[in-house]
């Protein structure tokens, strides 16, 4: 077991309120009206923090964090007892954007960590860490979705049974309508299922994620059904009130030179697929992966994995015995075959650090014996006489002006049994080509219906082949606007800040709040009403809160509480099935959530009630607390110093114009 960093951390705190030099104190009362009193008073400004702002999904981090923290407790049932475990209760609310948690815990390539304020002080929140923390407990523990209260009577259709379509039919289901889904292959998941190799994600996390949300009840599955062959799209249009496309970009792009049409070149995606479908048992002694991209590294550390059948005369210290498993799809009985490392070259046109794939998942694939060659460009592929291939021929390049220029005379041979191009993927349109744009992309409107199309909506691969992760995020959008459409509603115009936002009174009022007008009813001159957060201003959709807008100081160094991984490399990476992260334990979770700065909203650190010089700040009384309503000001003693603005770590507390009795 190894704990390996799969980022270097920084070993000290970087941030420092005041440098080498400076002679000036800095005073907020500069932007005052006066210094000993002003018309100016807190206000409690919700934004968005930056880790979901740069989510393509959308979840609502903070919040889940903050439940695992312990900030927010779940809520108490008639016994006075919780009504669930906190762990649950995370887990719900992370589900409420994502239904994949313990995949996307494994897979995601994590751009909220990329854009965590935290790293201003050291490192990084590891948050897809705890996400799989969340999911692989509601695996263990059988967890299901709810099933929806009411049913609308209306039917949706769903073309594609990947993450777009599954999470699409999950959104949709939960607000009552009935949902069939229509799948090409014989079994859903889409990549999944058929992309995702096993180590990265295990067949039963994946089945039990899937499993949970045709679990639903009111969703039909219709597998090994092809729109646009089995059925028409006219025919789904005339039959269900609205439907959803998430076809997804399942078709690799093919190598385009010379000789690129031998038996054993093949493209990324269809090399994952026979993978996972059974129908390769070993790759070949020489591999070459053409391209950076994460489903690169996949075909790399797949094919490391596989090895070669062992030619004669291979000594013992370079053999393994491997049990091929028997295979569902081809029902081939279980075999034992000696094998031996195969030699796995990725081959890239651009540099190393050019590479779009995932970090970790480079660094993964080296430590497992890959060799990469950069900066060189296929020219043709070198065939025996039998029309096999047996070599790539490549040429170096530099890159001028960001332009490749060959090196002339450069080309050199790498010698194949088997060539895999994963160069990007494409989308087939067949029977449904009025969707789709110049470039072969679904063309849709901002809340993702299809332009001139009123019904059909459109997301995932299908109109930007990027992550699991943006599918997701284009599933609740679509979800939302379909709804609308279903029920007779305008669509509603999208926010600014497009995410699954902390909806504060329907959380206040879970907790026990009554209030008759939302919003105005519970955040305008409410010091004195129990249920309300005073001076409230939500600027969630429309603002990211900032590094510079927090207090960074009051945040000392906490290393981050890093996953531990498998070690898997060079020397026995032949036959593995092992996953390579090891999950957190509840206490781990707890802590990695811990160190969440809560950006853009209290997490309870007392700082306010503390150094208000006049008492004018203090707790609700703890009968009377909910989440989002933890303390509150009494403007009569309230002099607008604006300390509790500076000493607030979070950047939730501003100062803003109040009210006479407020």
């Amino acid at each position: 077991m190894s704990t390996m960093n799969q980022t270097p951390q920084n070993t000290k705190t970087t941030y420092r309120r005041f440098k080498e030099g400076d002679t000036k104190f800095k005073r907020s009362q500069e932007q005052l009206f006066k210094a000993s009193w002003t018309y100016k008073c807190p206000t409690y400004v919700q934004q968005t923090p930056p880790c979901q702002g740069q989510c393509p999904a959308g979840e609502d981090i903070r919040s889940y964090l903050n439940i695992v923290r312990g900030i927010e407790k779940p809520p108490v049932g008639a016994d006075g007892k919780p009504s669930m475990p906190w762990q649950e209760y995370a887990w719900r609310r992370l589900t409420e954007c994502n239904p994949f948690p313990a995949i996307m815990g494994r897979v995601c390539p994590a751009p909220c960590q990329g854009g965590c304020n935290r790293a201003k002080v050291e490192d990084f929140v590891g948050i897809n860490s705890v996400e799989q923390f969340l999911g692989n407990y509601a695996i263990e523990k059988g967890l299901g979705f709810a099933k929806p209260e009411v049913e609308t009577g209306k039917k949706i259709a769903v073309v594609g049974g990947g993450v777009a379509g599954l999470s699409v039919a999950y959104q949709l289901r939960k607000k009552g309508h009935s949902i069939t889904i229509f799948e090409a292959h014989h079994k859903l998941g889409g990549m999944l299922t058929f992309g995702l190799p096993a180590y990265r994600t295990p067949r039963d996390v994946v089945d039990a994620e899937v499993k949970r949300i045709t679990d639903m009840g009111g969703i039909e599955v219709r597998c090994s059904t092809r729109v646009g062959k089995d059925v028409t799209m006219d025919q789904l249009r005339q039959d269900f009130d609205a439907v959803f496309i998430g076809i997804g970009a399942q078709a690799g792009n093919k190598l385009d030179i010379p000789g690129a049409d031998a038996p054993n070149v093949t493209d990324g995606i269809s090399f994952l697929r026979d993978y996972n479908e059974g129908r390769i048992d070993c790759a070949g002694k020489n591999i070459i992966v053409i391209g950076g991209g994460d489903t690169a590294m996949d075909c790399a550390a797949v094919a490391r994995r596989l090895g070669a059948e062992c030619d004669a005369g291979v000594s013992p210290e370079n053999q393994t015995k491997v049990t091929v498993a028997a295979r569902e799809a081809n029902g081939r009985q279980a075999m034992h075959v000696l094998r031996q490392s195969s030699e796995v070259v990725i081959a890239y046109r651009r540099h190393v650090q050019e590479m779009p794939c995932t970090k970790h998942e480079l660094e993964a694939v080296i430590e497992e014996g890959v060799e990469i060659q950069p900066c060189v460009a296929p020219v043709s592929v070198v065939k025996d006489a039998s029309g096999k291939a047996t070599a790539l021929r490549v040429i170096k390049v530099d890159w001028v002006n960001k332009k490749m220029v060959p090196q002339e005379g450069s080309e050199y041979d790498i010698p194949a049994n088997l060539i895999v191009s994963a160069v990007g993927q494409s989308i087939d349109w067949t029977g449904m080509d009025a969707f789709k744009n110049a470039k072969n992309l679904g063309n849709a409107d901002k809340a993702l219906q299809a332009v001139g199309q009123p019904g059909v909506f459109i997301g995932g691969d299908a109109i930007s082949p990027l992550t699991l992760t943006v599918a997701i995020g284009h599933a609740r959008i679509a979800a939302e606007g379909i709804d609308d459409y279903v029920m007779g509603r305008e669509i509603a115009k999208r926010p600014k800040v497009d995410k699954k936002l902390f909806d504060m009174p329907a959380n206040m009022q879970k907790f026990g709040a009554k209030f008759d007008k939302v919003p105005d009813g519970y955040t305008r001159a409410t010091c004195d009403n129990k249920n309300a957060v005073h001076n409230f201003d939500d600027r969630a959709d429309r603002a990211i809160i900032e590094a510079k807008d927090l207090f960074l100081g009051h945040f000392s160094y906490t290393p981050r509480n890093e996953r531990a991984q498998n070690e898997i490399n060079a020397e026995n990476v032949l036959g593995s099935s092992a996953e390579r992260l090891i999950a957190l334990t509840d206490a781990q979770a707890q802590a990695e959530a811990k160190r969440c700065m809560s950006c853009g909203m209290c997490f309870e650190c007392d700082n306010c009630v503390i150094y208000c010089p006049q008492g004018a700040v203090k707790r609700v009384p703890k009968k009377e607390q909910m989440a989002g309503r933890y303390v509150t000001t009494d403007y009569a003693k309230c002099i607008g110093c604006h300390i509790c603005m500076d000493v607030c770590p979070t950047g939730y507390i501003q100062m803003g114009l109040g009210g006479e009795g407020n």
